[in-house]
């Protein structure tokens, strides 16, 4: 889905080479948590007890020929094996470390990986139908006060991951989305999915889209520190 021209078609994507998995798995895998970690452990500031949590996506089936089976879930796959790494490093002290598996959210990454997007309109559509819609700042909150500083703590999966995807994950809510899935086409797009909220949501992260802003207003982007 072309989310500036609302346009949908079938594209096809060549298979990553050996470089370009490594690539993607040194950007988005785990090595640069273990590095913070290391870091924050060499300084002595890591408090006993301390916590720390990588945000992750599973997502359904729909998906997994782009994500989960492609390089961002090869990537992925290095971030489970630090997160037990990590772990292992933070218990002595009463520490831990694991992953959240998240809701689909609008952020930079998701937009870019073809597919995503109109999934997310689609899902978007259906749970703000349904009453159970959740962006970024929602979706952490609840991973706050119901997972990682519950007073029961998080509830792990049978892989010691944290999962905040259950309303998104819900079969009810899967089922819909399956059943819009193979109808959307170029001209039913903003009546079957939430395109409009998809790209309101997109604009926001670079500061557009935003009420009671004049963009057309002169601005000087130059402005001197002090």
């Amino acid at each position: 889905m072309d989310t500036d021209k609302g346009v949908v078609s079938t594209i096809t994507i060549e298979p990553a080479t050996e470089q370009e998995i490594a690539d993607t798995i040194t950007v988005m895998g785990g090595e640069d948590w273990e590095m913070w970690i290391a870091a924050l452990r060499d300084a002595k500031l890591l408090a006993p007890g301390a916590q720390s949590a990588a945000y992750s996506y599973i997502g359904p089936e729909v998906t997994w020929a782009i994500y989960k089976n492609g390089t961002i879930g090869l990537a992925k796959n290095d971030l489970e094996r630090a997160a037990k790494a990590i772990d292992a490093q933070l218990k002595p002290s009463g520490g831990r470390a694991f992953i959240s598996v998240n809701k689909a959210l609008v952020t930079q990454a998701s937009s870019a990986i073809p597919v995503v997007p109109l999934y997310i309109s689609i899902l978007y559509k259906i749970m703000k139908e349904k009453g159970t819609h959740e962006g970024c700042i929602e979706q952490m909150q609840r991973l706050f006060t119901t997972q990682m500083y519950a007073p029961s703590g998080p509830k792990f999966d049978e892989a010691g991951r944290a999962r905040v995807d259950d309303l998104e994950m819900r079969p009810e809510v899967q089922a819909a989305v399956a059943a819009i899935w193979p109808q959307v086409t170029t001209e039913n797009l903003p009546s079957l999915t939430d395109i409009a909220g998809y790209r309101g949501e997109f604009l926001k992260l670079f500061g557009f889209g935003l009420p009671g802003v004049d963009y057309d207003a002169e601005a000087e982007p130059h402005i001197p520190m002090l």
